[in-house]
């Protein structure tokens, strides 16, 4: 299979203040704030949904083709994401802005104070799914991930009329998003991801009821944190896959889209819903247990031997035989 996977290219600026905020604020003087920390450290990540699911499938080599606007300073992460297996010939650059970045210091309480800059990402919605798959031959499935609003909504009415399949996926998004929107982006869907506060929040807004939903689209998959994930269809029975054994929680940031990178990897070797649930769990695993988003290494003894101890020789028999 030939997935495209659309979505936000970013970096992550993280510092860390070892004061508290609070102590800095003046009562009387918060309307005129004017204030800077001397920070001890700087962790500069890739991020990005799209990159971070693009990168994940690179690592189980399914070849994913990422679709997304970056800055004219994306050199140095495209070379890194060519090196792990992500076709990056259909990431549009600017000219003029930078990636999109996310530039975020933690005091000692574990307060933040985060800035979001949008960058080249508003430049997605200029992207043309058609020049995409006509230079890869053609589109099996497109993920259509959290990026520019405007983007989300043009790849997906491209994708409806192109009858391309597509996959809805609207994580950081949809808190800004209102119902019309999230109706226009579900409908239809091959696959519908969402966490399970999401899940809720998608039928509150859309004012659509859980079969309502699942009646629009092919598939619902929605991920249960530490209990692993259920995949739903009209007609037949939920499959509920659950998490393997963590070694250590490190840092769950990116796990959702490890899943969802395991999970289209499943779908591109043709194994089943249950398999490729499976995969995306384990490799949801591996990166709950990493420090970033994209720092996880994919050892195939080591994969193969923890996908064993939670799923059994079967599915590790039918995985196996697809792993790179």
């Amino acid at each position: 299979m030939r997935i495209a996977v659309t979505g936000s290219i970013a970096t992550d600026h993280l510092m860390t203040f070892p004061g508290r905020f609070a102590d800095q604020f003046v009562a009387d003087q918060m309307h005129t704030v004017s204030l800077s920390f001397l920070v001890d450290n700087l962790d500069v990540r890739r991020g990005g949904v799209g990159a971070n699911i693009a990168f994940g499938m690179g690592q189980l080599g399914t070849e994913p083709i990422l679709v997304g606007a970056a800055g004219f300073d994306f050199d140095e992460y495209r070379a890194w994401l060519d090196r792990h297996g992500v076709d990056t010939a259909s990431v549009r650059i600017s000219e003029t802005l930078h990636t999109a970045r996310f530039v975020c210091t933690t005091d000692a309480d574990h307060n933040q104070i985060g800035s979001f800059y949008t960058g080249a990402m508003s430049e997605a919605r200029q992207i043309e799914l058609k020049t995409v798959a006509d230079r890869v031959d053609g589109l099996d499935l497109v993920l259509i991930g959290a990026d520019d609003p405007e983007a989300m909504l043009r790849h997906t009415e491209e994708c409806r009329s192109r009858s391309i399949p597509f996959a809805a996926d609207f994580s950081q998004q949809i808190a800004r998003m209102g119902g019309d929107e999230i109706r226009i982006l579900l409908d239809g869907a091959t696959y519908l991801f969402s966490n399970e506060y999401e899940k809720g929040l998608i039928e509150s807004k859309t004012g659509w009821t859980d079969e309502q939903i699942l009646s629009k689209v092919g598939h619902r998959v929605t991920t249960l944190g530490a209990q692993g994930v259920r995949i739903e269809r009209v007609g037949d029975k939920p499959i509920v896959v659950g998490c393997p054994e963590e070694e250590r929680k490190a840092d769950p940031t990116g796990v959702g889209d490890a899943f969802r990178a395991g999970f289209l990897s499943g779908l591109a070797w043709g194994v089943t819903l249950e398999r490729a649930a499976q995969v995306g769990c384990m490799l949801a695993t591996l990166v709950i247990e990493t420090v970033g988003t994209q720092e996880y290494q994919l050892r195939r003894a080591h994969f193969m031997d923890r996908f064993t101890k939670a799923y059994g020789h079967e599915a590790a028999a039918e995985v196996q035989a697809h792993l790179r």
